[in-house]
């Protein structure tokens, strides 16, 4: 049991907390088996027992084009520099290919813009289960010292309507190692206890460990968590309780 919740707060140290320095330190190397989307550096990633895909949804995305966002920001001026850092970080998930500087500098005037939250959580987790996925592309340090786009495919989901998490790193035909677990959403923090761990290794059957978290207890900022800044149809920006931030890219998990 020691070794389970041992490497269950390493994993959410590494991933949920925004530790993001050198967040897989035991994995050097990126996806394997992959093919990358037209006009993007998304990536598919065919695990071959589970016959399953992620697609980033940003491909048919204008890279001059911006989609509803909620933007509540009374002063013209304060708008229109959030709606710029919007578009650079839309265009740095499309492409990869923004300067770390340019994002770093657009997520610190998000960070600052304090826009309205009421409209996150459903964003983020849909209205209906099994929610709604995102890949994680940029990580930035603490006070925004410095960051780089994420190395590996990590995609979270987040079930609004079920109040559950779920966090997968997936390594193509090598395997993934996924947490789940249930989250708790007041203003602008999503808290959240993982209760299961999955790994799968290449073909062979995925093994399922309890963490021991089973208590009906309600996720609490005792508890990791993400305080969200900015969340829309196509991206979202938060920053987990060490101080890290980062933000993601709406993606599609696609069964055939």
């Amino acid at each position: 049991m020691n070794s389970q919740i041992s490497l269950s707060h390493a994993f959410s140290l590494s991933s949920f907390h925004c530790c993001f320095s050198n967040p897989y330190p035991f994995i050097s190397f990126k996806p394997l088996n992959v093919t990358p989307l037209r006009g993007t550096n998304f990536n598919f990633v065919k695990i071959s027992t589970e016959r399953t895909r992620i697609r980033a949804t940003l491909d048919d995305i204008e890279s001059d084009q911006l989609s509803s966002n909620p933007l509540l920001v009374e002063d013209d001026n304060s708008k229109k520099e959030i709606e710029e850092s919007v578009k650079v970080l839309k265009i740095a998930a499309k492409t990869r290919k923004v300067a770390a500087e340019e994002v770093l500098s657009a997520l610190s005037i998000i960070e600052k813009a304090k826009i309205d939250p009421s409209g996150f959580l459903e964003t983020l987790g849909g209205k209906e289960s099994p929610g709604r996925t995102w890949m994680l592309i940029f990580t930035a340090q603490k006070q925004y010292k410095g960051g780089r786009y994420f190395p590996l495919t990590a995609v979270q989901r987040f079930d609004a309507a079920a109040k559950r998490i779920e966090n997968g790193v997936y390594l193509g035909p090598i395997g993934q190692l996924t947490f789940e677990g249930k989250l708790s959403w007041k203003k602008r923090i999503l808290a959240f206890i993982f209760e299961n761990l999955r790994i799968k290794v290449g073909p062979l059957q995925s093994l399922q460990i309890s963490l021991g978290e089973k208590e009906e207890k309600e996720p609490s900022t005792k508890d990791p968590f993400f305080i969200w800044f900015y969340v829309d149809e196509e991206i979202a920006v938060a920053r987990g309780r060490s101080g890290g931030t980062a933000f993601w890219c709406r993606c599609q998990r696609v069964n055939t």
